[in-house]
């Protein structure tokens, strides 16, 4: 977790060192930023920094999924908000440096957040001593977004949502996972002993997820040959096709905390309502199987 997050005492005690402001220093990161992302498609590295208004410096990074298409994949902006969601870095977004200017999709994505019209971008391709920030409204003006759907009461991306769901079969807790054929005796065992843990998390997610144009919440929860449960809330946009899906979700979580290839995570949950008009159980299986293919997936119905 440590290379996407920096903490507040240690982001003021960095620029400090260095004779600067933290938003100062957000540019001179982005190399890093850069560093962290996963584009085997294009190899075209794209890093994000942000400074939350906790204080802290969450990083995100592209992430591509060969095999794929092409809107499987996660954008440098999208993983940084999801990685900011995911830790709790406060309910705003203060400065971000980005290494090239965001494409429409985030920026309508960036929409999402309360107040992003304030927020402060630099966009540079190199560290800049003396970076020149912009608020976010002058690279996507007249934008479409939630107030034009929403009223002003609807929590956002970044602030507290409760969907208030519980499981519609009281038994899927005690169900065992059916189908480990795939997996060795000693990671069967692990997910055994470990699977109300991965259902409470992806029931977790899905009512934490912003989903207030369709209605129809969801959440992943992801276990890795450790043990170790990753959760992904899905996240709608106002103009739908930028939206963050459960499945990637988790993927910025498992990659945030140091998971390393894909083919360590061993079983997974998806959480959502039954028979919506949005639902994420292809879509997040058709991934799972391409990126770790013994990968068991339960689907779990919710109200």
């Amino acid at each position: 977790m440590a290379n996407y997050i920096i903490s507040a005492s240690d982001a003021e005690s960095i620029a400090k060192s260095k004779n600067l402001t933290v938003p100062q220093l957000l540019p001179s990161l982005v190399q890093s930023a850069q560093s962290l992302a996963r584009p085997p498609i294009s190899n075209f590295h794209v890093g994000a920094v942000g400074l939350s208004s906790d204080g802290r410096i969450f990083f995100g990074g592209n992430v591509e999924f060969p095999g794929l298409p092409l809107h499987h994949s996660i954008h440098a902006e999208q993983f940084l908000i999801t990685n900011l969601a995911a830790h709790g870095g406060g309910p705003k977004l203060l400065y971000v440096a980005v290494s090239a200017a965001p494409c429409g999709h985030c920026r309508q994505f960036l929409q999402e957040l309360r107040g992003v019209c304030d927020t402060q971008i630099v966009i540079t391709d190199q560290p800049q001593e003396n970076p020149v920030y912009k608020p976010i409204s002058s690279i996507l003006p007249d934008p479409f977004g939630p107030f034009d759907l929403l009223d002003q009461n609807t929590p956002l991306i970044l602030e507290k949502h409760d969907n208030k769901l519980s499981f519609k079969d009281d038994d899927f807790l005690t169900e065992k996972f059916s189908n480990l054929s795939n997996l060795s005796n000693g990671y069967s065992e692990l997910v055994m002993k470990n699977e109300v843990v991965l259902k409470n998390k992806a029931l977790e997610a899905a009512r934490e997820s912003h989903a207030p144009y369709s209605g129809c919440p969801s959440g992943v929860a992801l276990m890795d040959c450790e043990g170790k449960v990753y959760k992904g809330s899905y996240m709608e946009s106002a103009a739908y096709n930028p939206s963050m899906m459960p499945v990637q979700a988790a993927l910025v979580a498992y990659m945030a905390a140091g998971g390393g290839g894909y083919e360590r995570i061993v079983a997974a949950v998806l959480v959502e309502k039954e028979g919506v008009v949005v639902r994420q159980e292809e879509t997040a299986r058709l991934m799972l199987n391409h990126v770790s293919p013994k990968c068991e997936l339960r689907v779990a119905h919710c109200v």
